[in-house]
């Protein structure tokens, strides 16, 4: 079977200690991924490099991960924002499906104007979501979001404080989910089939 190869964004870190500035991602993402079928390829924040990566290797898609927050909101990796909004533009030019979850809808968010403001209890505090499908308890690590979305994109889901957690363009190929799946233990299978369906996975 041909891999389904995701492109994935990265956090930066700086270890002090070394005086490095590194590019991580969490072991848990590749292991959720592969779960779903899908391989991932790291892409790292040097937007000159990412591209050589896009331009030779032929995506499936692409996962705006979390971490870091946008340079806008106080966050001191320009670089990671500059790779991912790179990263966002080469999705919606060559009609690739993106993803983007918790610091990657933001950067959906914050691309099409929407303003991003401090949310209150939203840290390490699991909450009930309503979706179309119903409602269920989700995983939290952010302190931004929003209660409105662009006119572009579908709210589908939100929390009880009205603040927005999932959106979906309305013409498809982009999608912003606020909770972490790569953190649940055990994976929810909501969240697998949700990855398989939207990277267009239909069997293992």
């Amino acid at each position: 079977m041909t891999p389904v190869l995701i492109g994935v964004s990265q956090r930066v870190t700086f270890v002090e200690e070394y005086g490095e500035r590194r590019d991580a991602l969490d072991q848990r993402w590749s292991e959720f991924l592969f779960s779903c079928g899908l391989v991932p390829i790291l892409i790292p924040n040097h937007i000159e490099i990412a591209r050589q990566i896009l331009n030779t290797i032929k995506l499936n898609g692409i996962l705006l991960t979390g971490g870091n927050s946008l340079v806008s909101l106080g966050g001191d990796a320009p670089e990671r924002d500059s790779t991912e909004v790179m990263l966002l533009q080469f999705a919606r030019d060559n009609r690739i499906p993106l993803i983007g979850v918790c610091r990657g809808m933001q950067v959906l968010q914050h691309a099409t104007g929407v303003p991003l403001e401090k949310v209150e209890g939203h840290v390490s505090t699991p909450h009930w979501i309503e979706e179309a499908s119903g409602g269920r308890t989700v995983n939290s690590f952010h302190h931004f979001g929003t209660k409105a979305t662009h006119s572009d994109w579908i709210v589908t889901a939100k929390a009880s404080d009205g603040v927005v957690e999932a959106i979906e363009h309305i013409e498809g190929s982009l999608e912003g989910i606020m909770w972490h799946p790569e953190r649940c233990d055990p994976i929810l299978d909501s969240d697998r089939e949700r990855f398989r369906k939207f990277f267009g996975i239909t069997s293992h």
